[in-house]
């Protein structure tokens, strides 16, 4: 019986051997953690996450833009030991030129043969991939169960699929161009200070401040967008959430600059929720 490691990496190296960039995905389905000397970009980064340097951490860092065709980096000793803790093998998409319609459910299916042009479809365990020829920016929850996968993104390897690829079009770009930029409200509730005791924010500047730089870190984020909303939402309700200040024009603004970079609105609901249960609010 063949080792699963060697599985997945031959695949790996079949699939970069055709041009296409692949990385490991971790046993939860996704892309392996920033190691300690690049853990918040103290590495330097990569400009935009669109290159593959100044970086170079010989390990599958910076989740989707590690994603490479370097046979000799993923046979590398590193990589081999993420390929023997990997659970499935995933590529970018927007750096293979492609663009993947992410159908979660049968309703999503439906929608998709009734709105746009057949193309090559893999099958996933939900639903289905549906694979233009072309990249485009990429987005989650453009509509109820549908996430567009492409630049800055990353999707599992599923097989190659069946039918011929078809130009991208219009209506798949059309998804994330008429992407709603309002954010589903939300009534921020929160515990009076304790003993009726003054608001530690005597101006309103230190708010506006936090908010500001709130809004700056979930902008500046080139990876881990999902934590990095929480942590952001987490910091936030830590620091402000107990006294009353927040508006839910406060929270708005929050929402915007998470979806803005490509966060559902029942992600933003989720994280915001997780964000106050686990400080007891």
């Amino acid at each position: 019986m063949t080792h699963p490691l060697l599985i997945r990496r031959d695949s790996a190296l079949n699939l970069a051997a055709c041009g296409l960039p692949v990385l490991p995905l971790s046993a939860d389905k996704r892309p392996f953690g920033n190691c300690p000397d690049c853990r918040d970009n103290r590495c330097g980064g990569r400009p935009n996450m669109k290159t593959p340097g100044p970086c170079l951490c010989p390990r599958p860092c910076h989740g989707w833009a590690a994603a490479t065709t370097d046979l000799n980096v993923l046979s590398s000793a590193p990589w081999t030991a993420a390929w023997r803790r990997a659970g499935a093998v995933a590529y970018h998409p927007g750096a293979a030129g492609v663009t993947v319609v992410d159908l979660d459910d049968a309703d999503a299916i439906a929608w998709a043969r009734a709105t746009l042009p057949q193309t090559r479809t893999v099958a996933t365990t939900r639903g289905e991939h549906w694979i233009y020829q072309g990249a485009m920016q990429s987005a989650n929850g453009v509509r109820t169960g549908v996430d567009i996968k492409s630049s800055m993104s990353y999707a599992r390897w599923l097989g190659p699929g069946t039918g011929t690829l078809a130009p991208l079009p219009a209506a798949v770009r059309a998804l994330v161009d008429k992407k709603p930029s309002t954010v589903r409200p939300i009534t921020v509730t929160v515990p009076a200070p304790a003993g009726g005791g003054q608001c530690p924010h005597r101006s309103p500047v230190f708010l506006e401040r936090g908010i500001a730089m709130a809004e700056q870190r979930i902008t500046d984020a080139d990876s881990a967008i999902h934590s990095t909303v929480y942590r952001t939402f987490l910091a936030v309700l830590s620091a402000h959430g107990r006294c009353g200040c927040l508006t839910d024009a406060h929270v708005a603004r929050l929402f915007s600059a998470a979806q803005a970079k490509g966060e559902s609105p029942r992600h933003c609901v989720d994280a915001w929720a997780n964000a106050r249960t686990a400080l007891g609010m």
